[in-house]
C-alpha cells in the first residue's frame, strides 16, 4: 500500500479542467476539493470505503455553530458544495456513480430558535434534521420528510438513523437483519434489535 500511495495522490496527472471543477486553486474551495478529487482517485484504485472531513478545528472552525450560524454555514458550505458537485459530476462522467455510494450528513442538525437570549448560534438537533445520499442506486431528485413550520423536528415520513443504516446496508449489498458484530456479550446489528426498513423512496 505504502508503494501505492504516492501515484494515488500525484495531482500532476490531472488536467487543469478537472481541477477546477473541484474548486482546486481557488482559496475558498481548495482545500476541500484536494480531498474530494483525492477520493476519486482512490475510488478509481478500488479503495471500498472513503470518508471526507469538513470542518476539523474546534469551536468556529467546524459546522458546531454555537455561535454565529449563518456565518458559520456559510462559509463551511461555500467550501464544500463546489468541490462535492464537483466530484459527484466527475464519477458520473467516468461510469463510477452508480457503483459509489455517497453519504452526505452530520450527527445532528440545530435547534430553529437562538441558543442564548441574544445569540446568534443554535444548539444541537436529534429530532430534525437533514442528510442526502447520491449514487449506489439512489434516485435523484427525491425528498422525503418534513419538519413543523420551525424546523425543530420531523413530523412526516419520520425516519431513524437505523433506517439510513438499513438504506446503506442495503445498497452495498448486505441485508441489514443478517449483517451482525459480536460487541460485550451479544450479535448487535447497525438497525438494533427490532430491526428497521430501508428508506424505500429514494431507492
Amino acid at each position: 500500500m505504502q508503494m501505492s500511495a504516492p501515484e494515488a495522490v500525484d495531482f500532476d496527472q490531472e488536467k487543469a479542467h478537472v481541477k477546477a471543477m473541484y474548486g482546486i486553486g481557488e482559496q475558498r474551495t481548495d482545500d476541500f476539493g484536494k480531498k474530494c478529487l483525492l477520493a476519486r482517485r482512490l475510488v478509481e484504485r478500488g479503495v471500498r470505503f472513503i470518508q471526507i472531513y469538513s470542518g476539523g478545528n474546534h469551536n468556529d472552525a467546524n459546522w458546531d455553530a454555537h455561535g454565529d450560524l449563518e456565518k458559520n454555514h456559510n462559509y463551511h458550505a461555500g467550501n464544500t458544495d463546489k468541490p462535492i458537485a464537483g466530484l459527484i459530476r466527475d464519477l458520473e462522467q467516468r461510469g463510477l456513480l452508480d457503483e459509489t455510494l455517497i453519504v452526505w450528513g452530520g450527527e445532528f442538525g440545530r435547534q430553529p430558535t437562538a441558543e442564548y437570549a441574544k445569540g446568534t448560534g443554535r444548539d444541537h438537533n436529534s429530532y430534525g434534521f437533514t442528510m442526502w445520499m447520491a449514487g449506489g442506486g439512489i434516485k435523484g431528485g427525491q425528498s422525503v420528510g418534513q419538519t413543523d413550520e420551525i424546523g425543530s423536528k420531523a413530523v412526516e415520513n419520520r425516519f431513524h438513523v437505523k433506517n439510513l443504516h438499513s438504506t446503506i446496508l442495503t445498497q452495498l449489498g448486505f441485508d441489514p437483519d443478517k449483517l451482525t458484530y459480536f460487541y460485550r456479550g451479544l450479535d448487535q446489528r447497525l438497525v438494533g434489535v427490532e430491526g428497521a426498513e430501508p428508506i424505500r423512496q429514494i431507492i
